[in-house]
C-alpha cells in the first residue's frame, strides 16, 4: 500500500517485469492503476533512474538488481531469481522466457518451428555446461553493465531457474493463468483450456536429437 501513487520503473510497460510488480501490488490490495510503469529498460538506463530518482521502485532483472543492490540503492522486498523465491511468490514454477506463435504458424510451418525449439533446446544445454568464461564470450559487452565479474556472480544467482531442457513444466501455465487473473480483470471469469495453450512435443523431439 505504501506504492500508491508512486513511479515503478520495469523494463517495458506490459512486460513481465511489469506484470511481476502488478501481481505483488495486488497482494498488496492495489491495483495496476494505482500507480506508474515507468519504462526504463535492462541495462544502464535502469539504474540511472534509480540513481536519479525518477522512479520510487523498481522491477528489473539482473544483472541490474544485483548492482543496485551492492551499492545499496534498492532493498529487495519481492525475488523471482531463484526457484525456492520463484515458489514463495507465485506458489508455484512460472515460465519466463518462452517461444510462442499462433497456431496457425505451427501448423504451416512446422519444420521451422522444429528449428527454433532445436537451437533454444542446445542453447539450455549449453548454459548447463558452460564456464563463465564462455559465456561471458556470448555476451554483448553493454549487457555486462562495465563489470564482468559482477555480471557473472549474477548469472551464478540464476542459473539453475534455467530450464535443462526447455520443456514446459506441467504447474507452469495454471501458475501463470491464476498470477494473471490477480489483476487482470478480463482474465478473473474466463475458462481457458490450457492444455490447448502449449505444447512440448518440439522440445521433446529437440531433446531427443541433442541426447
Amino acid at each position: 500500500a505504501d506504492l500508491k501513487g508512486k513511479k515503478i520503473g520495469v523494463t517495458a510497460p506490459g512486460s513481465s517485469t511489469a506484470m511481476m510488480a502488478s501481481y505483488v501490488l495486488a497482494k498488496g490490495g492495489l491495483k495496476p492503476s494505482d500507480v506508474s510503469f515507468i519504462g526504463v529498460g535492462a541495462s544502464s538506463g535502469a539504474i540511472t533512474a534509480v540513481k536519479s530518482g525518477q522512479v520510487d521502485a523498481i522491477a528489473n532483472l539482473d544483472p541490474v538488481i544485483t548492482m543496485l543492490q551492492r551499492d545499496n540503492l534498492i532493498k529487495v522486498i519481492s525475488d523471482t531469481r531463484t526457484l525456492k523465491d520463484t515458489q514463495a511468490v507465485y506458489g508455484g514454477p512460472m515460465p519466463a522466457a518462452v517461444l510462442y506463435v499462433h497456431n496457425k504458424f505451427v501448423q504451416e510451418n512446422p519444420n521451422t518451428c522444429q528449428a527454433l525449439a532445436n537451437a533454444m533446446v542446445h542453447a539450455l544445454r549449453w548454459l548447463q555446461k558452460a564456464g563463465p568464461s564462455e559465456i561471458v564470450k556470448t555476451v554483448p559487452e553493454s549487457y555486462l553493465l562495465g563489470d564482468r565479474s559482477l555480471y557473472l556472480a549474477a548469472w551464478e544467482k540464476v542459473r539453475e531457474a534455467m530450464s535443462p531442457d526447455g520443456l514446459m513444466p506441467e504447474a507452469g501455465p495454471p501458475t501463470a493463468l491464476r498470477v494473471l487473473q490477480t489483476f487482470e480483470e478480463s482474465l478473473k471469469t474466463k475458462q481457458i483450456d490450457l492444455s490447448k495453450t502449449y505444447t512440448n512435443a518440439f522440445a521433446k523431439k529437440a531433446a531427443a536429437k541433442y541426447a
